[in-house]
This record gives C-alpha cells, structure tokens and sequence, in this order.
C-alpha cells in the first residue's frame, strides 16, 4: 500500500507566506511607544505595566516587589498586552501570581507553592516585532507579574 506524500510547490509556499504577511500588515491598532515594555490593552489605550526588577531572598527561591499593589489596574480576567519587541523575546515571558504580604508582593518559586507554577500565554505576533500577548486562561483578582524566563525583569499589573 502506497502513502501518499505531500508535495508543495514554490507557488504555494509563496501564496502561503503572503497570507501570512498580509494578515501581520492588516494590524492598525494602537502602537506602544517603548520597546521591550509591556502594555495593557483597553480598547484604543495602551497602559504600561509596572515594570521592575525582582529582588531575590535570602531563600534564593523567593522573589519580591516592593508595594502591595501594582499602578497598572485592569477588570478584564482575561487581559492582553502588547509589546513592540527588541531584546526580550515575546515567548520568553511567563506569568504569574504574586502574594501580598508585609506590604510587599512575593512569589516562591519551586518547593510546590501554589503561584510557583506559570500561567498560560498565547503570542500573536501582529508585524515586525509587534507581538500581542494574551492571558489564555480566566485569572482571579488579584496582583500578577509578566517575567522573562530566567530574569528578574518583571512587568506587573492587578486584576480587580
């Protein structure tokens, strides 16, 4: 019995490819205006996150954020972003839930804590560099940080 094989021709490929570049040139939505930070999207607005460094514990798995609550506010329990991107990788970022504590927000990664483990992100890339980041999964109240992997750059904003 024979299998058939799948064969595109350069045509193809290219009437493909065009697709794609087209649907990337269709985007006329808001711009951020700095690159490698994240924003919120609220219709035509861009809000910029919060965004900081992380400092490390004396627990070496615990991560801190000064103040109890993050300026960037949205209601939306699914929030999307943009970011226009130069050095940090759209897929790079990870998000998380943050603990309020002492007037301080934390997260304990590791050691099977509840917010240690990374919540999902769909990445859209919209055109050159441009990408939209989405939350792609109903998130509680609360405060939250976008991180790239292996980084203590945090982007942080709450859901209330």
């Amino acid at each position: 019995m024979c299998t058939p094989r799948l064969r595109f021709s350069a045509f193809t490929i290219l009437v493909v490819s065009g697709v794609f570049a087209v649907m990337a040139a269709d985007y006329t939505g808001p711009r951020p205006p700095k690159p490698d930070m994240v924003y919120l999207v609220h219709a035509d607005n861009l809000i910029p996150t919060e965004a900081g460094e992380a400092q490390e514990t004396k627990n070496q798995n615990t991560y801190t954020i000064q103040g109890s609550s993050s300026p960037a506010r949205t209601p939306l329990a699914e929030p999307i972003f943009l970011m226009q991107s130069d050095r940090i990788t759209p897929e790079s970022l990870e998000l998380y839930k943050l603990d309020v504590k002492g007037g301080h927000r934390e997260i304990t990664m590791g050691g099977g804590r509840r917010n240690s483990k990374a919540l999902h992100l769909a990445v859209t890339r919209l055109s050159q560099g441009l990408y939209r980041i989405e939350a792609d999964e109903e998130l509680d109240n609360g405060e939250y940080v976008l991180s790239p992997m292996g980084s203590n750059r945090v982007f942080c904003f709450e859901i209330y």
